[in-house]
């Protein structure tokens, strides 16, 4: 199983740092799709992502339109993470499929409303409490990856930890 977290149009440098590490931890690849609201070059990404920027496997890309001809959903598992998603983040079996596509949208703004609408039943959401806005894009991509991960018995990842093993 291959998981491919894309973050389109990322503001915020501390964001992308945090998601890169868990990507990198995970073995998760990460898609950048610009323009970004920094360079990932700044000091605060990669400090975020520290010691494990190098153990990241990352893919650019100059726009959303160019990311969607070259992974077009219709052939690809392909989600789209928002508050206003059809399904809840655990409902599809991603265990049965092999490459998983995860969008997040800017942290503003969200995902364009015409891809949403187009790609509707492909549309998942973290539930929580209606009188908030949404949690922070670094938790959510966390929250989703660990599903898609737990569903696939966390496959190639360590469950438990040789330390206190004698």
């Amino acid at each position: 199983m291959n998981l491919n977290i894309v973050l389109v149009e990322p503001e915020i440098p501390q964001n992308t740092g945090n998601i890169a590490r868990t990507c990198a931890a995970i073995g998760a690849k990460l898609h950048l799709v610009y323009p970004l609201g920094f360079s990932i070059s700044e000091k605060a990404v990669k400090r975020a992502g520290l010691d494990y920027w190098d153990k990241l496997n990352i893919e650019e890309h100059s726009s959303l339109e160019s990311f969607l001809q070259k992974y077009p959903p219709e052939n690809n598992n392909m989600f789209f993470a928002t508050t206003k998603g059809k399904h809840v983040y655990s409902e599809p079996n991603y265990s049965s499929m092999d490459n998983i596509f995860i969008l997040f949208g800017k942290e503003t703004k969200g995902l364009p409303e015409d891809l949403l609408l187009k790609y509707i039943n492909n549309t998942i959401r973290i539930p929580m409490r209606k009188t908030l806005r949404s949690l922070n894009l670094s938790n959510s991509v966390c929250v989703i990856a660990y599903e898609v991960l737990r569903q696939n018995n966390f496959s190639d990842l360590e469950e438990i930890s040789s330390y206190f093993d004698i």
